[in-house]
């Protein structure tokens, strides 16, 4: 009976730490509102290390980072980057973005 908790505890648990693919806007809260790529959560370019922090974003997890022109999401990238989140990339502008990421 212990072993076949431990695996379902230890089956639970792989499951938890499996890395997840994140798309995140870093735009504004009022240019996301105004139209978004479909699954993405915002997080504004200048808040992204607190905001990937407080959305329970890994250092494992794919980031995909847009933002209007490419521009901004290349600097949450940086900081990203910076921060050891490996998986991190810019996907560039919203258009660009929502041919490559939107679920389809």
């Amino acid at each position: 009976m212990k072993t076949l908790l431990a695996s379902c505890v230890l089956a639970l648990l792989s499951l938890a730490a499996q890395a997840k693919d994140v798309i995140v806007d870093v735009r504004t809260p009022q240019e996301y509102a105004a139209g978004h790529v479909d699954g993405a959560i915002n997080i504004e370019h200048g808040s992204i290390a607190q905001g990937v922090a407080k959305a329970g974003i890994g250092k494992d997890d794919t980031i995909k980072l847009y933002c209007q022109s490419g521009v901004l999401s290349g600097r949450a990238l940086t900081t990203l980057k910076d921060l050891g989140y490996s998986k991190a990339e810019n996907a560039g502008g919203i258009e660009q973005a929502r041919k490559a990421l939107a679920k389809k």
